[in-house]
């Protein structure tokens, strides 16, 4: 990362220490290609503050080749005792460089490497500023150094964002905090950038107030035929097996009732085309135009009042009998709602929940905890679809951010779990999304559950505190910084910690989180919050609209206790969710 700091260190002069430079505290005596062994002068150590994860300096001429120690021992002596003077490693990540009187700038990799001999010592707050107080307008500060609070912890946001970005960390360890702190930064920084956040555990709308429009089950309208046909076929079949044909029967007549809606539409607008003489018209089971289920259904009567083999009328029958449940269904509302499907309401969908035109909040968050689980999977699969085909088809006329919580439920490691059509959305999102202005940040605290070519595309990389050997090992193989050997450190980070590395930073780091204030916490609507040993008082009110929720007539988060009413008169309709 380019930095256009200052030095504030004095100008060398041959192998010499410049005059304000911290004393030696070491030699090197052994050299290799990525590290050097140090011996440390007696007594080195004795202040406390040089131990594993510090930066050290090696003066090189007019350079100061900066690593990072991690490893330290005492010598062993002929009778086996160990004493002074101790030894260490020092990964090797980069030059300070004043190659002119008081300017100076710092660069990753070492062209001169050490020799034996040159003096080892600590690097100081003016050195780490040269390296990591990178202020500017391409910067975001997101906390501090571990090594010194009083240096802020930037990130270069467009190296970031534009090359992907991952957060790793198990349960407690700040990760949720760590993307609130991360996208209110980026917001500030970046306008133009629109960010769509999925939301599993319907955390994060506190956190921004009215910074994000929230999606939820009230509010959401995302009509049938904008499904393609495998996310389609999720909703209406689910994964039972044995229904080949009824599928196969579906996909006939899907295009058939797209071709239908098209012929009697009153207007042809600009997004339709003049439909072809040729079998089934021009629009395929996956192109997103608007058809009506009632013909769908229609389509499917007439075949079956034709047949004489009683087979295939059983396989239609099937078919219209799993459209209406599904149609039916108050839950799926969102989807199969009749005024969602009037007219072609794409544009409308398109710019409400990827904050397309100019005014409104930036940021859509998707809280999916209201939703049915059975469909998690295509809701997500639909939005990862239409943010990188409307990326594709615009050539990339906003630049998109999409932050993926829960990541390995949508792209597992294992291809035999999950549903293929979200995996596909997102890994092409992965790798092909930059060219369109198209972004992704994964967030989990199962990295060893998460497709890892996903992970190689993530060129930045926040591990925050991880127990489970497992998703360390993963970490590790993921991170090709010559610093990775910090990610010893992994289980033993502290709360909103984290090592950084790649290419939003300029060496890998170790870091501390912002603190944030008790309002932008994000803390789940969807999690159960009370005390074990609070009961609350039950009455029928109460059941009623636990039972409403359970059916389905009303869909949210909460239950709230229903106004008295006569038990012979309950209104079954009344709302039982804020």
């Amino acid at each position: 990362m380019p930095n256009d700091n200052l030095a504030r260190l004095a100008p060398l002069s041959g192998d010499s220490l410049p005059s304000n430079a911290l004393a030696p505290i070491g030699r090197v005596v052994s050299v290799g290609g990525s590290q050097v062994m140090i011996e440390f002068s007696t007594g080195a150590l004795s202040n406390g503050e040089t131990t594993v994860g510090a930066f050290l300096g090696i003066w090189n001429g007019r350079t100061l080749v900066v690593g990072s120690l991690c490893d330290v021992s005492l010598h062993k002596r002929a009778d086996g005792q160990q004493s002074e003077p101790a030894g260490g490693r020092v990964d090797l990540l980069g030059e300070l460089i004043l190659d002119q009187p008081g300017a100076g700038y710092f660069q990753r990799g070492v062209m001169t490497y050490p020799r034996i001999g040159s003096p080892v010592v600590p690097v100081g707050h003016d050195a780490l500023c040269i390296m990591f107080d990178t202020v500017g307008p391409n910067t975001i500060n997101v906390g501090q150094l571990q090594q010194d609070a009083s240096i802020g912890a930037y990130i270069d946001v467009d190296d970031m964002v534009s090359k992907h970005f991952a957060i790793f960390g198990s349960t407690g360890a700040g990760k949720s905090s760590a993307v609130s702190v991360l996208l209110h930064e980026v917001m500030d920084t970046r306008q133009n950038l629109r960010i769509l956040l999925i939301d599993p555990h319907n955390e994060y709308a506190s956190c921004f107030e009215d910074r994000a429009h929230v999606v939820r089950p009230g509010n959401l309208r995302l009509p049938y035929w904008l499904f393609n046909f495998d996310e389609m076929q999720e909703i209406v079949f689910g994964r039972h097996s044995d229904i080949e044909d009824e599928v196969g029967l579906l996909a006939e007549l899907i295009p058939l009732a797209k071709n239908e809606y098209a012929k009697k539409s009153a207007a042809n607008p600009a997004g339709y085309r003049t439909l072809s003489n040729e079998a089934g018209g021009r629009y395929t089971v996956d192109t997103p135009v608007p058809y009506r289920m009632n013909e769908l259904v229609a389509l499917a009567e007439a075949r079956m009042g034709k047949l004489e083999n009683g087979a295939v009328a059983g396989q239609y029958r099937r078919l219209i009998s799993r459209l209406q449940s599904v149609r039916k269904n108050p839950r799926y509302s969102f989807i199969f709602d009749d005024d969602a499907v009037g007219n072609d309401t794409m544009v409308d969908i398109l710019c409400e929940l990827l904050r397309l035109e100019g005014d409104g909040p930036p940021m859509t968050i998707v809280q999916l905890a209201g939703f049915p689980a059975e469909v998690f999977d295509a809701i997500v699969s639909v939005l990862f679809r239409m943010a990188f085909e409307f990326g594709l088809w615009s050539d990339g006329a906003l630049p998109l951010l999409i932050v993926c919580e829960e990541a390995h439920n949508y792209a597992n490691a294992d291809r035999a779990i999950g549903f293929r059509p979200a995996r596909e959305a997102v890994s092409r999102i992965a790798k092909e999304g930059r060219k369109y202005g198209v972004f992704l940040g994964l967030v989990t605290q199962r990295p060893a559950q998460l497709d890892p070519t996903l992970v190689s595309q993530c060129s930045t990389v926040f591990a925050m505190r991880i127990s489970n050997e497992e998703d360390q090992r993963i970490v590790h193989a993921a991170v090709s910084d010559p610093g990775n050997r910090l990610l010893g450190f992994l289980a033993s980070l502290g709360t909103r910690e984290a090592l950084a590395f790649g290419a939003g930073v300029p060496i890998a780091t170790r870091l501390r989180f912002k603190e944030l204030p008790k309002s932008s916490i994000p803390t789940s609507e969807a999690m159960w919050g009370g005390r074990i040993d609070a009961g609350t008082p039950v009455d029928r009110n109460l059941v009623a609209n636990v039972v409403a929720r359970w059916r389905g007539i009303a869909m949210s988060n909460k239950p709230v206790i229903a106004p008295a009413a006569e038990p012979a008169g309950f209104d079954w309709t009344t709302p039982g969710l804020k």
